[in-house]
């Protein structure tokens, strides 16, 4: 029986109809009984359930597993009300499934951001263990994917850490933005039962029911993650390819090929390169479906959580993936060096050398770049390699331990 089919005199939907408007929800579960929990001593503060009442609230609450569900349960919301019981029929006073499913999902959605937190940091971290010793090991520098100008290995990866650390602010951001309760909006405009407001209740209750900012944000913040792994794996691919060969992938976290025996692929680096633009694909789908909602609640709400739940299982796959692949890197130090020993990668560092000696830098530019051009420059002292990068005002060490200790 459905919660609303009082109104249709029992009458059953068309199987098609029902497949069509059931919800996948179930991983609300345990959001929907915290969110449920907290409802049900609203009602006993206004004298609405006794003690009796919410003690057996609490006892069902805590052994309902999804192991429990039935096909006839259209959602965890109506699930959860089943199981309840006789005391169920009384749980639903002064809650609409509007307040009740958003309440859910942001409870959902702050835990979902605190796990991306964790899963960032592991990963960040293994980058800085990785960084810290190859703090030294020279690498080419690129612009416009040609060479450029020498660093180290651990500098480069202390810039995919960056790219980390700003990713976890926007996870924190949208944890904090889906702590509000929507309990108390009801349907839409709250209940003639004056319940006493949950912890952290929105101002608005047409606005709690239908906003899905927090949502967003979320998926925002997962979008822009996978803009960055798929930077990350892109330059995964390419320094263990043959034409760089900067690389040896780990065999615990490559693949092979079905009919060439001698291939081992970046499948990890190249499918979180991928999963940017399903990432992606879920933002633009939700603002798409939002964009043009009239208040309060509409069906329509009911696709918010597909992408977030997606999202959310890619990004406890990739992470984790990564971090195996990258700490299992093999680095050829000899032909990264050998790369970085290209003269014309120090002509910058040549043109500089000159203003130093009072050459304004256009002309000391224009000098090294005819030296370049006919054949005859000679790349300065000292070579790429330990205490270059401090020849450019960067200390590699310092930087891992200051991102060591933000991200302990």
């Amino acid at each position: 029986m459905t919660l609303w089919a009082g109104r249709t005199g029992g009458t059953a939907l068309a199987p098609e109809v029902w497949d069509f408007l059931r919800a996948d929800d179930n991983e609300l579960l345990p959001y929907d009984i915290e969110g449920t929990l907290v409802h049900a001593r609203r009602l006993h503060q206004a004298g609405l359930l006794d003690d009796a009442d919410v003690r057996e609230v609490e006892e069902r609450l805590a052994a309902i597993t999804l192991a429990d569900f039935e096909e006839s349960d259209e959602d965890v919301h109506s699930a959860i009300e089943r199981l309840l019981g006789e005391v169920g029929r009384k749980i639903h006073a002064g809650r609409s499934r509007n307040d009740q499913v958003a309440a859910a999902f942001r409870l959902y959605v702050s835990h979902a951001c605190a796990e991306a937190e964790e899963e960032l940091r592991a990963f960040a971290l293994t980058l800085l263990d990785v960084a810290a010793t190859e703090a030294e090991t020279p690498l080419p520098g690129y612009t416009h994917l040609q060479r450029a100008i020498p660093v180290s290995l651990g500098h480069h990866l202390l810039a995919w850490v960056e790219m980390l650390e700003r990713d976890r602010k926007r996870f924190r951001f949208a944890g904090a933005q889906s702590l509000q309760s929507a309990l108390g909006g009801g349907a839409l405009a709250g209940s003639t039962l004056q319940l006493p407001p949950p912890p952290d209740a929105m101002r608005n209750t047409l606005d709690a029911v239908a906003d899905r900012d927090f949502a967003l944000d979320y998926l925002y913040a997962a979008a822009v993650l996978f803009t960055h792994l798929s930077r990350i794996g892109e330059e995964l691919v390419l320094w263990t390819s043959a034409e760089f060969g900067f690389a040896r992938l780990p065999e615990n976290a490559a693949t092979g090929s079905s009919m060439m025996p001698h291939k081992l692929n970046a499948d990890v680096a190249e499918l979180a390169r991928g999963k940017s633009g399903t990432a992606i694909g879920r933002l633009t789908g939700l603002l798409a479906t939002i964009k043009s909602l009239p208040l309060a609640y509409n069906k329509d709400l009911q696709e918010d959580k597909p992408p977030v739940f997606a999202a959310r299982a890619d990004i406890a796959g990739a992470l984790p993936a990564l971090g195996i692949l990258v700490g299992g890197l093999v680095f050829d130090r000899d032909r990264m060096a050998a790369a970085c020993a290209d003269p014309l990668m120090r002509a910058t560092d040549a043109a500089e050398a000159l203003v130093k000696q009072g050459l304004p830098f256009r002309d000391a530019h224009e000098q090294v770049a005819t030296t370049v051009r006919d054949g005859s420059f000679v790349a300065p002292e000292p070579s790429p390699g330990p205490g270059y990068m401090a020849t450019r005002g960067i200390d590699v060490a310092a930087s891992i331990a200051a991102a060591r200790e933000r991200w302990q």
